[in-house]
């Protein structure tokens, strides 16, 4: 079966399968129980809920893991409902699975496949998610508040638009950066946030 959008209360299978995430059965048949993209591959049935997933746009840089590597393609997970990939012509990089990788989406075609370029390896450090809608508050504008993260964390922070953020640094560190991307998440919509990071961030430092 291919992969559709259902909702709640949408019928998923009619076979008798395994059970995944966010299905229940009735009458001797799989629903949904939320909005997401339903799957039914290996005798499993399963719905991966939309809500915190990535909608691509050309231009923008985002935080891919490498799920596996394909004739001429790496296939990327960009924490999207897209098939991405970066094309073996277009990179000198050799990369294998589970590399986290920086790129930019270059193309979205017309069944949207997403096409990355300008390919980096990540190496170390780890993918802290956020909810994609709120990587603008993120970022500040101008970079300001990345750049009172970076300063205060002492951490170096690459953030995807598609809600991953790659970090290293010291394990006080991620766990101080951790508590200000949580903050900003639930506080994005008050005013001076910016002010509350900076007291947070020094008081942390000072302690």
């Amino acid at each position: 079966m291919e992969p559709k959008i259902v909702i709640p209360g949408e019928l998923v299978s009619d076979k008798k399968m395994r059970l995944g995430p966010h299905v229940f059965v009735e009458n001797g048949k799989i629903y949904s129980d939320t909005i997401g993209i339903a799957r039914v591959e290996k005798g499993l049935a399963r719905v991966v809920p939309l809500q915190g997933k990535y909608m691509p746009k050309v231009g923008d840089v985002i935080i891919g893991i490498v799920v596996a590597e394909e004739y001429s393609v790496y296939a990327i997970d960009i924490n999207s409902f897209y098939y991405s990939f970066i094309s073996k012509e277009d990179t000198r990089i050799v990369l294998r699975k589970g590399n986290v990788v920086s790129a930019k989406i270059s193309r979205i075609n017309e069944i949207n496949e997403v096409s990355l370029s300008n390919v980096r390896v990540l190496y170390g450090g780890e993918i802290i998610p956020v909810e994609p809608t709120r990587v603008p508050r993120i970022i500040g504008k101008n970079a300001s508040m990345l750049t009172l993260l970076q300063n205060g964390t002492k951490c170096s922070i690459i953030v995807g638009m598609n809600g991953w953020i790659w970090a290293k640094g010291s394990d006080e560190g991620i766990a101080l950066l951790k508590k200000a991307l949580d903050k900003i998440e639930h506080e994005s919509h008050l005013a001076n946030l910016t002010l509350k990071i900076q007291k947070m961030l020094f008081e942390k430092k000072s302690t």
